[in-house]
């Protein structure tokens, strides 16, 4: 019997409605799936658009801050130049002074006072403090301070340390740096060190090392003799091929050195030999003993008491000085005590003032006596006095520009070696006449001037020019001539 009609549209009525339902349920579902899913991709996209806007800005505030620290240590080398630059002017100021002691004022360090010479502009912290020590208004000066960060300085006289590259000159530098080495290194406090193997399995002598550090920078195949004696050779044969039996070989350089580094590279030369005699402090260059950068002559106003145990033994090997650890140790509290005294005054006023102290006489000679030391007598004062100076001409820069930032804080170094040996001194005492000297304005301004009557540049007879922008920039500067330049 079959249902009545009206049920069974019902139930069709009812079928289709649950399939509507059923279907708008799915759609719904799958609509939901499709909006989670847009918004996952859009939270990914906004995540990795927002990192890569992060590092963008990330990456040029450094490098903006980069740039800022660069040129703020830039600014410090350039204000350590002209430090330097003036200190003749400030001794001109206290000659009168040594005028009355008959005599002639020595090289003043101003370079050790740099920090506080040059506080007016560092940063405000550091203009503040400068003024309130010198009881000033810094306020009413124009064009002081660095906006956003700072520098950091320090001064590095290279002529007070033993040079190294003195083995690349000629045969007197050649004699006159192994004596300063062996005077370095003789003391028999340094025995155990030249007792035992290096890290190759090699033993090496005071004699070798010191070879192997005048050899490496000579131009020749010789061996040197660091025996200094009257009757020794100045030759050990050919140079030995030790480098050439080395796990990693290479040959030596026979070339002057170009950086101190080098030195890592010369037989002998250990790790404890280092921390000794050439770099005891890395993070303190001024306690640094060696040099690449030297005049060749050694600065006894500046140089620290074991460069000057050093060169004394140099010119009197037989000394008591350097034979008796006593007396050495005497002498080496001796300097250093007088170097606290004078608060970086210069003890000598010259080279010969030097030799007579250690020689017991002239006015510091009473020293000698009070350290317990006996007077040196030198194998030739003459000699001795060309290896010694009271004037340093190569300096070292260290500067590092600060710029602070949120949670972080940006760094440059730069490090610049000066030489002033052809530096021509200031025209007078005032500011402006040792910046346009230092700058350069001056000769600026006169070519200006020149190029305006068509004077600036005269021509030879054959019609090339003999004067202009190359001439004026290889032209001496009053504010040394760089020949390093690293920044990091």
């Amino acid at each position: 019997m079959s249902a009545p009609l009206g049920e069974t549209a019902n139930g069709a009525a009812l079928a289709r409605t649950r399939r509507r339902q059923k279907r708008r349920s799915t759609e719904r579902g799958i609509a939901i799936i499709m909006v989670v899913a847009a918004i996952s991709v859009l939270t990914v996209m906004l995540a990795q658009f927002q990192d890569d806007t992060s590092a963008a800005v990330a990456s040029a505030t450094a490098d903006r801050d980069g740039l800022k620290a660069e040129y703020m240590a830039r600014s410090a080398v350039n204000l350590a130049r002209l430090v330097i630059a003036s200190e003749p002017t400030v001794r001109a100021a206290i000659s009168p002074l040594y005028m009355l002691m008959k005599s002639k004022p020595p090289q003043l360090p101003v370079w050790e006072f740099s920090d506080r010479l040059l506080a007016a502009f560092n940063d405000q912290d550091s203009v503040r403090d400068f003024g309130s020590s010198l009881g000033l208004d810094m306020s009413l000066g124009k064009n002081l301070g660095l906006a956003g960060g700072k520098f950091q300085l320090s001064i590095v006289d290279e002529d007070a340390k033993i040079d190294v590259n003195l083995g690349a000159a000629n045969d007197i530098a050649h004699i006159r740096l192994a004596k300063e080495i062996m005077g370095l290194i003789s003391p028999i406090m340094y025995d155990p060190m030249f007792q035992d193997r290096d890290p190759n399995g090699q033993f090496h002598d005071r004699l070798q090392t010191c070879a192997a550090i005048l050899d490496w920078a000579d131009v020749d195949e010789q061996g040197f003799n660091c025996d200094t004696s009257t009757n020794a050779p100045t030759s050990s044969g050919v140079e030995d091929s030790s480098y050439s039996l080395l796990a990693k070989p290479y040959r030596r350089k026979n070339a002057p050195y170009d950086s101190l580094n080098e030195l890592h590279m010369v037989n002998g030369v250990t790790d404890d030999f280092w921390a000794t005699f050439i770099d005891p402090d890395p993070t303190n260059p001024k306690k640094r003993v060696m040099t690449v950068w030297g005049q060749g002559l050694i600065n006894v106003n500046t140089a620290n008491a074991q460069t000057l145990l050093a060169v004394t033994c140099a010119g009197a090997p037989t000394a008591e000085v350097c034979i008796d650890p006593q007396q050495a140790s005497a002498f080496l509290l001796g300097i250093t005590m007088a170097r606290g005294i004078t608060q970086g005054a210069p003890i000598f006023g010259s080279s010969k003032d030097f030799l007579q102290m250690m020689k017991g006489q002239g006015q510091l000679g009473p020293m000698v006596t009070l350290l317990g030391m006996k007077p040196v007598k030198f194998q030739s004062d003459s000699e001795f006095l060309k290896s010694i100076t009271t004037e340093s001409k190569m300096f070292s820069i260290y500067a590092v520009g600060v710029v602070k930032g949120y949670k972080r804080e940006t760094r440059t170094a730069i490090h610049a070696v000066v030489d002033f040996r052809d530096a021509p001194e200031v025209s007078g005492p005032s500011i402006t006449s040792i910046l346009d000297s230092f700058t350069g304005h001056a000769a600026a301004s006169a070519s200006a001037s020149a190029s305006a009557t068509n004077t600036a540049y005269p021509t030879s007879g054959n019609g090339a020019t003999t004067s202009g922008p190359i001439t004026a920039a290889t032209a001496a500067n009053a504010g040394g001539q760089i020949i390093f330049f690293h920044i990091e």
